[in-house]
């Protein structure tokens, strides 16, 4: 396992992270029925073996099975017995979390309100990463950014992040922040696979400029990359894709990545989860992958792609299948920038 540092701090994560969505009761007349269907000794064993394999790095969200999640999590870290300096806990707010209209939101008031519930359902008296979950189109940027400054101030949270923001949103808190001298953002939880690589377009420029680290959800798409669906599956299909159908992506894209790493995977002697795992994480702007599992053997395979190495060959291949199509102003940018690249000075290029 290797550690990365996060953003612009002085912390270091597991190249992987525990992700723990799958925790909680199935609800067929929830949203997470499809997803969560890990109970408490479940969740003990996903805990202590991914801890055991190197990683230091768990996330949840307060929305995941309306608190569940973090509740399991927190009670499976105390079962384990693992200190709490050795685990770096992340956390989010902004989901449906009640029936009445402040219930949900990044509003000083919401903010305030969930990270007490979740420092309750944790047990713990401090997250490592607080992350607003998705845009709020009412509550001014810097509403949201004073309340995590003020979070991060009184000791109840250390760093903060965002996932599921645009660039422009993004580099407006980032302005704010340096500005007003609040907490900046250090992290974007962001969807990233080889069948959708979109997040290369402005996101990516924008976090290696500002030295932000990207925690990357769903890098299977759902589990559409796990070899279970596409031409040449070897079995029917079934799974949480075929119940839950997010997030969306372009198949005919996605077949043709699928049918590459077919390929890639015999060679290595491995899954096509591994290769399309291993692909993300041999990103150099990638600081963590996010897995979630809901047994012990479907982790397993997801934390063999640390020990697998792509060649030169198979990264080319994979990016080619996988390239993005050109699109405005990117290819202009490309062609009228391509005599300023950093380099000495050639009058005749």
């Amino acid at each position: 396992m290797r550690y990365n540092q996060l953003g612009n701090t002085g912390l270091f994560v597991s190249e992987i992270c525990l992700g723990t969505m799958t925790f909680g009761a199935a609800d067929a007349g929830s949203p997470w029925g499809a997803i969560a269907d890990v109970d408490q000794q479940a969740a003990d064993r996903i805990v202590e073996r991914s801890l055991a394999a190197g990683v230091n790095f768990i996330d949840t969200a307060d929305v995941y099975s309306f608190g569940e999640s973090e509740r399991l999590l927190g009670q499976a870290l105390k079962n384990v017995g693992v200190p709490r300096k050795d685990v770096v806990i992340a956390t989010k707010v902004y989901g449906v979390m009640g029936d009445k209209p402040n219930d949900r939101g990044a509003s000083r008031g919401h903010i305030m309100d969930s990270v007490e519930a979740s420092l309750e359902r944790l047990q713990t008296d401090h997250i490592d990463l607080y992350q607003i979950h998705a845009t709020d189109p009412v509550t001014p940027i810097d509403e949201t950014l004073r309340a995590l400054d003020d979070l991060v101030s009184r000791g109840l949270v250390r760093y903060v992040g965002v996932s599921n923001w645009q660039a422009w949103r993004i580099a407006k808190a980032l302005g704010i922040s340096e500005r007003r001298g609040f907490a900046r953002f250090e992290t974007v939880q962001a969807y990233y696979s080889i069948a959708g690589r979109d997040l290369e377009r402005d996101i990516v420029p924008l976090m290696q400029e500002e030295k932000l680290g990207l925690m990357v959800w769903s890098p299977l798409a759902g589990g559409l990359l796990s070899g279970k669906y596409g031409p040449g599956a070897p079995g029917n299909g079934e799974g949480r894709r075929a119940t839950f159908d997010f997030p969306p992506v372009d198949t005919d894209r996605a077949w043709a990545c699928v049918a590459a790493m077919r390929e890639i995977a015999a060679k290595h002697g491995v899954g096509v989860a591994t290769v399309a795992l291993a692909y993300i994480l041999a990103k150099p702007f990638v600081t963590t992958v996010i897995i979630g599992a809901k047994r012990v053997e479907q982790l397993d395979q997801n934390l063999a792609a640390v020990s697998l190495t792509l060649d030169a060959d198979d990264l080319t291949k994979l990016d080619e299948v996988s390239a993005l199509a050109p699109e405005y102003p990117g290819w202009m940018l490309s062609r009228q920038g391509s005599g300023r690249r950093p380099a000495p000075f050639d009058p005749k290029a």
